[in-house]
């Protein structure tokens, strides 16, 4: 599978993946049999739900992954906020309370508390952000719906609103 490359504004493109080829055509001449038509097209239809398949699995992986890089930041703002709550904080309100009442030393770590978890939280949201829909694959689907819909006499697709 090829790597992601970067666009012109800065942003992760989708991999350029290899297509899948269809079978080999056979020459046709006016007298094939409906059998081997309906094998044939059998065998395209096939072979597009692949690529589909394909094609929404290369976009959703892209996506989990920026998913994943988001959620991490989320992970390390409540590891803070539950494992220093006790120790590290601890020691600041006793260190404060040589200078400062109880209440006001108790206030000060609190509020350093909820800055730090606040930081680390705008740093998970703004990863999870960045995830977006498969939108090649939304387009594809699309297009093949189109392709394999209603049709006028003349043969051309009749797009549905």
């Amino acid at each position: 599978m090829a790597s992601p490359t970067s666009g012109s504004n800065g942003t992760e493109a989708p991999p350029v993946l290899p297509s899948i080829p269809l079978s080999a055509e056979t020459a046709r001449n006016g007298d094939a049999s409906i059998g081997s038509l309906v094998r044939e097209a059998s065998s395209h239809m096939s072979t597009l739900i692949r690529s589909e398949l394909e094609l929404a699995k290369s976009e959703l992986a892209t996506e989990v992954r920026k998913g994943l890089r988001g959620s991490v930041y989320f992970l390390v703002a409540l590891a803070i906020l539950l494992f220093s709550l006790f120790y590290f904080f601890f020691f600041v309100v006793e260190l404060l309370n040589l200078w400062l009442m109880p209440w006001a030393s108790n206030l000060i770590v609190f509020g350093l508390m909820l800055l730090t978890a606040g930081l680390f939280g705008l740093l998970g949201y703004r990863g999870v952000r960045k995830i977006h829909a498969p939108e090649r694959t939304i387009r594809s689907v699309k297009d093949t719906a189109a392709a394999l819909g209603k049709r006028d006499r003349d043969g051309t697709p009749v797009l549905e609103r």
